[in-house]
């Protein structure tokens, strides 16, 4: 690696993508051992294992980025395509989940009562929990933007607080959720309403949780002094992911909240 006359960043030898695959498959059959038989324990050893493999696995990356100069202009450039694939492919996945809902929403089927929402169906009252839930991812936004522009900067200590704040925001838009699926008039069971609203935001509900565990991850860099004015992809790639998450959450607050009810 001393000798090479090139930009990019050649893998060392790496035993974490063989055992995410593998703790993946027991996370798989920890949730249908789950589902069938109503045993939780191989689902949540699954998740200490992942948890494991994730943190070694972000320690090399952080290692290979900060300490040993690898992450190059032309290697950012491809982690910056990466990232902007990999959220075009997340929007695509929540396209399907709004046609789904536009499906049976904009024609109600007989089945249906030609109604929308089917009869029964108690919805959620959008200027309570769910607009106080925009507000919150709203303001996360903001508050992540404020700490990129703080890290452009070399403003530590706004860094510092402004990343904080925003952890916290999604630590609370998740609690709010939960409280709100605890106390629904409706399950998943319910028909194509229930479906389409919990499959829709239940998905959105895991990806603020894994955008919050990003932001967290970040934090903990920046508070290691990991991140410079000009070198900081990991905290940009964890904000343009936040405000992806933002953006969905919009969507879904007009159509399945606002309009849908």
């Amino acid at each position: 690696m001393s000798s090479k006359n090139h930009p990019y960043h050649l893998v060392d030898y790496s035993p974490w993508p063989i055992l995410g695959a593998f703790a993946a498959m027991i996370t798989m059959t920890g949730i249908i051992k789950w589902f069938h038989l109503f045993n939780n324990n191989l689902l949540l050893i699954s998740f200490v294992i992942l948890s494991l493999i994730m943190f070694q696995w972000w320690r090399d990356i952080t290692r290979e980025g900060t300490y040993q100069g690898l992450h190059t202009f032309p290697v950012t450039m491809g982690l910056r395509w990466g990232m902007i694939l990999f959220i075009t492919s997340e929007i695509l996945f929540f396209i399907s989940f709004f046609w789904g809902f536009f499906h049976s929403s904009l024609s109600p089927s007989i089945e249906l009562g030609m109604n929308w929402p089917p009869k029964g169906i108690t919805p959620f009252n959008p200027i309570q929990i769910p607009l106080l839930n925009t507000l919150i991812l709203l303001s996360s936004g903001l508050t992540v933007t404020w700490a990129h522009h703080s890290l452009i900067e070399n403003n530590f200590n706004q860094a510092t607080q402004s990343l904080m704040l925003t952890v916290i925001l999604g630590i609370y838009f998740t609690l709010l959720q939960a409280y709100e699926y605890v106390e629904a008039p409706f399950t998943i069971a319910d028909g194509v309403y229930g479906s389409s609203f919990f499959m829709a935001t239940g998905f959105h509900g895991i990806h603020v949780i894994i955008g919050t565990t990003f932001l967290l991850t970040c934090l903990i860099r920046h508070m290691n002094n990991h991140f410079s004015p000009i070198h900081h992809f990991g905290f940009e790639a964890a904000a343009w992911y936040w405000h992806f998450v933002d953006v969905v959450w919009l969507f879904l607050y007009i159509s399945i909240y606002w309009w849908g009810s």
